[in-house]
């Protein structure tokens, strides 16, 4: 038999903290762990007969896991093998206990989806930084970005998700699911989220988006015409989207400078998708069915406050 090494031991001499093990310590410090299980306790097994669950807060946390490193259910589990930070973190002694296995996980993903505890976690995962002094302010950037769905039709059903649509930007075909965001001017957080097929417009899904006190709003082009709904959902905001110049009508000069203007404030909303997709690598669907992706898209969204505001928080 191999002999142990001092590094297997735990006697490290040449160790680094890597930066997983960093950004898992700062989330830990900054996610609300007995807020958000305190929301999902009425609806977690008790202990009776049959094996004892595991933990709540343990498999929030093997949830919130799969959502920052994009980890399948089978994947996380072999990862969790693999990596002593995220052992660590998950509170997980191989000497002790096992790795839950996939099936545990699924079925962990599968309580929150039938309860809609997506939704809910977003919902309170915003209070809680209210509460800490990430107010909203009165100005909201409006966007939509389309999340890809698998196209193949090598499946059980034989055909592509019924729930997802196709959508058109510039000369280019996409299939999937378009998240639709509401993020603060000031502080770069989503205040709303709402998930639909990928066919359905930006514009008008623009009243959804508002939360009533605005006293501006930005978009892009494809907000243009919609300043009645925005005066229904928010009555004080000035309409600040993109103008857009049209067959015979072209951009003025002006127009094209308020435009620049504008664009450096609605830009903001970039970052938060660019959080979403490439750092939490939320760029594809896992799941069929608009539900379950909507349900993944709430936790990231709260996720990705978090981590925006992480330095402030610690």
């Amino acid at each position: 038999m191999k002999q142990m090494t001092l590094a297997e031991g735990g006697f490290e001499k040449y160790g680094k903290v890597t930066r997983r093990e960093a950004f898992l310590v700062e989330m830990d410090r900054v996610v609300p762990w007995a807020e958000l299980c305190a929301l999902i306790e009425p609806y977690y097994p008790k202990a009776g007969r049959g094996r004892p669950p595991i933990g709540l807060e343990r498999m929030l946390r093997l949830h919130f896991l799969q959502q920052w490193f994009n980890l399948g259910d089978p994947t996380l589990e072999d990862t969790l093998h693999d990596s002593v930070s995220m052992r660590r973190f998950a509170g997980i002694d191989l000497g002790r206990e096992p790795v839950p296995d996939e099936t545990t996980v699924c079925k962990f993903r599968h309580l929150l989806e039938q309860h809609g505890l997506g939704e809910q976690i977003f919902k309170r995962v915003g209070e809680h930084l209210q509460a800490r002094g990430f107010r909203l302010s009165e100005g909201t950037i409006v966007d939509a970005t389309l999340i890809s769905a698998p196209q193949s039709t090598k499946n059980a059903s034989g055909g592509r998700d019924p729930q997802m649509g196709s959508t058109r930007k510039g000369k280019k075909w996409s299939f999937g699911m378009k998240a639709h965001v509401g993020v603060d001017r000031k502080t770069k957080l989503i205040h709303t989220v709402v998930a639909t097929a990928g066919n359905v417009a930006d514009g008008p899904m623009i009243g959804r988006l508002l939360h009533g006190r605005e006293h501006a709003v930005w978009g892009d082009k494809a907000y243009v015409g919609q300043r009645v709904a925005i005066k229904r959902a928010a009555p004080r905001a000035r309409d600040l989207t993109l103008a857009k110049a049209q067959a015979r009508n072209p951009l003025k000069p002006m127009d094209e400078h308020f435009n620049d203007l504008r664009s450096r404030i609605r830009s903001r909303v970039e970052h938060v998708f660019g959080v979403i997709k490439c750092v939490f690598g939320f760029d594809k669907l896992r799941y069929r069915g608009l539900a379950k992706n909507a349900n993944r898209l709430f936790v990231v969204s709260a996720l990705a406050n978090l981590f925006m505001v992480r330095r402030q928080l610690a």
